[in-house]
């Protein structure tokens, strides 16, 4: 059910620059947190901290660019974002190569790539509305979205025996490199970008003006506090997960990692079904249909027990988890696209960013506390009963996008 359309020279480039920047992001997965552990000896409290602190800080450097980037052509920010990416990454395997890495230098360089990943993907999702046709954009998404999957079971595999070869700081280095020749690809794209309305501008109201126009627009309003809700959710238990599995109920790394690489197929499959599905049933259908079905499957992370039996029933889980969110992902990030304003894209999108990375944190180290006080499997039960309300978020209307017009007001009196 994929799409073999060509989208032209420019947006080959694109595509192959995310490409090769993800394959190095899911190449370096964990990396830091097994760096701070295997090199720096740092117990689970530093690890935790490593892991929430980093999104937090990131998300609150990223504030003041939102506006900034709004206001500046989108391109030269992306590449701008690659190298800061590049260049924090390779001060760790510097460090490290003359014995002064410590885990502050960690610390810091996770709080720039957080914030250089928020900018990046409000520049370039801008970039994309103005690069892709309007009837392309779900065309253009589902690819991305298949591309990320496709990463996502390579990635962690060949990163795995790569640490086992060489060390975790090896693939701090790929990553890096990836970086810089995502920065390449992206400079590699020709034509003159077209400025919006806004270019030259200077901002009246910040990030906040991001928050606002989510917060009045009656389409993204409820769209932001699933989405918002459900990964907080989601990636909350993550951390308990390898606690359950790898320390309570024995599971060996590798079988860790197979548990969640196998189900990334379903990512493939659900990306490449979601331009079918909504030619067939509308996307009105399609986005409340797999939105809700999403969310009905975490809650049996809860009941994991050992040998092949648990084994099978995370990849049931996962496999069904991902394949609904990939058939979700493509469709509401082109239906937030077009219902945002073309002066309103990068603030739009730095505040969705900024509010997501931040919640996760939060409930990351919430859910830590809660596993601490009443158990594991408590925890995660509690994270997926909450999931199976954020459908109720999801928004109920089709009303065609008006986003086309510069200064749209959404929601107005």
């Amino acid at each position: 059910m994929g799409d073999r359309r060509s989208l032209g020279r420019r947006f080959g480039w694109l595509w192959a620059a995310y490409a090769v920047s993800s394959l190095g992001t899911w190449l370096a997965f964990d990396a830091f947190a097994l760096i701070a552990v295997l090199v720096l000896h740092a117990g689970p409290m530093e690890v935790s901290i490593l892991a929430a602190a980093g999104l937090a800080v990131g998300a609150v450097v990223a504030v003041p660019l939102g506006p900034w980037m709004e206001f500046r052509r989108k391109r030269p920010v992306m590449i701008a974002m690659d190298l800061v990416r590049c260049g924090a990454l390779l001060t760790v395997p510097a460090a490290y190569l003359f014995g002064g890495l410590t885990f502050v230098q960690l610390l810091v360089v996770s709080f720039l790539t957080a914030a250089a990943d928020i900018s990046f993907t409000a520049a370039s999702g801008a970039y994309l509305k103005a690069l892709v046709p309007p009837e392309d954009l779900l065309v253009a998404n589902s690819r991305f979205e298949a591309t990320m999957w496709t990463t996502t079971v390579l990635g962690p595999p060949l990163g795995g025996a790569a640490i086992g070869l060489f060390g975790p700081v090896l693939t701090v280095l790929t990553n890096a490199v990836s970086f810089l020749l995502s920065a390449l690809g992206i400079r590699a794209i020709d034509g003159k970008e077209q400025p919006s309305a806004s270019v030259g501008r200077a901002p009246t109201g910040g990030l906040l003006d991001g928050w606002r126009y989510i917060l009045r627009h009656p389409d993204l309003r409820p769209l932001f506090f699933n989405t918002v809700l459900n990964n907080g959710l989601i990636m909350a238990v993550s951390p308990l997960l390898a606690v359950l599995m790898v320390g309570d109920l024995g599971f060996p790394p590798w079988q860790y990692g197979l548990a969640f690489a196998v189900p990334c197929l379903g990512g493939l499959l659900g990306s490449r079904m979601a331009r079918g599905l909504v030619a067939r049933y509308g996307r009105r259908r399609v986005l409340l249909t797999s939105g809700t079905l999403r969310a009905c499957w975490p809650v049996g992370l809860a009941f994991i027990g050992p040998g092949v039996s648990g084994l099978v029933l995370v990849m049931a889980v996962e496999f069904g988890l991902i394949l609904c969110s990939a058939v979700f992902n493509p469709v509401y990030s082109t239906f937030r696209l077009e219902r945002t304003a073309n002066d309103r894209v990068a603030r739009t999108l730095s505040a969705w960013s900024v509010t997501s990375k931040a919640t996760i944190a939060a409930m990351t180290a919430l859910w830590g506390l809660l596993a601490g006080a009443i158990g594991i499997r408590p925890a995660i039960a509690l994270a997926g009963v909450l999931l199976l309300a954020t459908p109720l978020l999801l928004p109920r209307v089709d009303r065609e996008p008006a986003a086309h017009q510069p200064e749209a007001t959404p929601a107005s009196p």
